[in-house]
């Protein structure tokens, strides 16, 4: 990895407080917020707001955005190549490409064979592997060195001892090329955790079939729970091979590490972080936004390519696991960071979904789009799915190449016109009054809203409402009716767009589903409604009587 630049700060200087007086006659647009106070401390900037349309929710005390960090620690610092001397290494070496190819295919031939004889037969799965199974793949963990060397990694410099398995049955790295799990599994042939996906995979699926493998899928709880529930089980057993885990959930560019994941160290089992390097000058051999087959093509045509695996000292659970679970992940980071010299952000896997999503969109700066979804998740609790439909939303939205949006391109796409209320919901956004919002803007302050406890009541309340005809669906007269007094003046026309966008099935009519849905996918909309929300207590046991006397 190239040397870290020791003039540049590690943390960003604190935001500043700037205020502007103007005079009475002085009336600017989007103008009604202003900053209560800042917590530097926190990182987050506080605002009240003085004029907010959802105050019926009980919103009224604002919401908060993280401060975002610069660091992009999933971009590769070498996609291209550059260079007069990278081209004629390449050129060079491109006859060693070819012979390192064929050493490649012969090292996957044979270890594929041997794994497929070591699994024949095996189908106690749930228990340890026999020995003689065992002994049959080391075939399989000689020729894995075999394809390392394929790839350049003549040598690789290690530094401190791996502990006993009885010590330190986890080992947790961090994550940042695939020839990561390579080098693991020839030097522990380690069990490990891995999505449910990897299994269909050729050659892959097979070989971490016979590392007995744990399977997760990520966004189930229920799996979740039942990965943590095997790690502790095989962690426990001395006949197993030790755990691994990269607990920051995917790859890296090592210049950083991003949040951790808390599966290997809720179990309460002692660990061993071991943290690897790839020190480079010209060639970046992380992972990140660069496709698989340009990677290998580089790292084939360079002479060597070089890494580190360093093994710290055992970092030992505190004693009531469970409640400093939270505690061991930040111990066991904070001794990797210090190892690697290098800061640990926000970031999780949701970025790595919402850059991808970025990326599909072809977003000139998709780094832009990453909100250091851990934070964001701890603070409104919203998954990394609903992250990127609320992404999909913003980016309709025509987004420039700063990533900022404004109130036109917001009003388009909520198929709104231009009026107090619809005004109110975009200055409710726009907390820094500048006009303009980003995508964290819009994702923090619709989780803001989609997040409060009475939303949903909220929604029910205001189909109900719309609903006047009691026959559980709302007309496109109907919808306008109820939007009238916070849209005055909305015509035909308009009112029909609002209506297309709560109408997905376009069967003219808008059922309770639709409407709740279409809530869900924007909440902003739910301050269409705030004018007769904002007359009933929605947490009353008698609002249900308010409501028949309303409409």
């Amino acid at each position: 990895m190239e040397d870290q630049d020791l003039s540049a700060p590690l943390v960003e200087p604190e935001p500043q407080v700037i205020l502007t007086v103007h005079d009475d006659d002085d009336q600017r647009p989007f103008s009604n917020q202003v900053p209560e106070h800042q917590d530097n401390q926190l990182g987050h900037h506080h605002f009240q707001n003085l004029d907010d349309p959802f105050e019926f929710l009980g919103s009224s005390s604002g919401f908060e955005v993280p401060v975002s960090t610069t660091i992009d620690p999933f971009r590769n610092h070498t996609l291209e190549i550059e260079g007069v001397y990278e081209w004629v290494k390449i050129v060079i070496c491109l006859p060693i490409a070819v012979l390192r190819l064929v050493l490649f295919a012969i090292c996957m031939m044979i270890g594929f064979v041997a794994t497929k004889l070591a699994l024949f037969g095996w189908k106690d799965r749930d228990n340890p592997m026999p020995k003689w199974r065992c002994r049959l793949m080391w075939v399989t963990r000689l020729v894995t060195r075999g394809i390392l060397f394929s790839f350049g990694y003549q040598w690789i410099k290690r530094k401190g001892k791996p502990a006993p398995r009885e010590i330190a049955p986890i080992i947790v790295s961090n994550h940042v090329s695939y020839i990561d799990p390579i080098f693991y599994f020839y030097e522990f042939f380690p069990t490990i955790v891995a999505s449910d996906s990897h299994d269909s995979m050729p050659f892959v699926g097979t070989i971490i079939r016979a590392m007995q493998v744990i399977y997760v899928n990520r966004f189930t709880p229920s799996s979740r729970k039942h990965a943590i529930s095997e790690i502790k089980r095989k962690a426990g057993c001395n006949r197993f091979p030790r755990v691994l885990l990269f607990p920051e959930g995917t790859t890296t560019n090592g210049r950083s590490l991003i949040s951790f994941q808390l599966g290997a160290f809720i179990p309460g089992y002692a660990i061993q972080p071991v943290v690897v390097r790839y020190p480079h000058v010209h060639f970046d051999q992380s992972w990140g936004n660069i496709s698989l087959a340009k990677l290998m093509f580089r790292m084939i045509t360079q002479f060597h390519n070089f890494m580190e695996i360093e093994f710290l000292p055992v970092v030992l659970p505190l004693e009531n696991q469970k409640e400093n679970a939270v505690r061991f992940a930040e111990k066991t980071a904070h001794a990797m960071c210090s190892a690697l010299n290098v800061v640990q952000t926000s970031h999780a896997f949701g970025d790595v979904m919402l850059l991808a999503k970025a990326l599909e969109s072809k977003k000139e700066n998709p780094s832009l789009y990453m909100v250091e979804m851990a934070s964001v998740e701890t603070l409104y609790h919203i998954s990394s799915f609903e992250a990127v439909q609320f992404l999909e939303i913003f980016l309709s939205m025509n987004p420039d190449s700063s990533g900022h949006i404004g109130i036109d391109d917001f009003l388009r796409v909520m198929r709104l016109k231009h009026c107090c209320q619809s005004e109110k919901m975009f200055r409710f956004l726009d907390a820094k009054n500048t006009g303009r919002i980003t995508f964290k803007q819009f994702l923090v302050g619709s989780s803001h809203i989609l997040k409060q406890p009475l939303f949903r009541r909220a929604c029910e309340v205001a189909f109900t409402i719309c609903d006047a005809n009691v026959n559980h669906y709302i007309t496109q007269q109907e919808l306008g009716v109820a939007v009238l007094p916070a849209i005055p003046d909305i015509n035909e026309d308009e009112t029909q767009e609002v209506f297309k966008l709560f109408d997905k099935d376009n069967d003219g009519k808008i059922s309770k589903d639709d409407f709740m849905t279409c809530l869900r996918r924007n909440p902003l909309l739910i301050s269409l409604f705030s004018c007769q929300l904002s007359q009933i207590d929605l947490t009353s046991e008698v609002a249900d009587k308010s409501i028949e006397e309303m409409v």
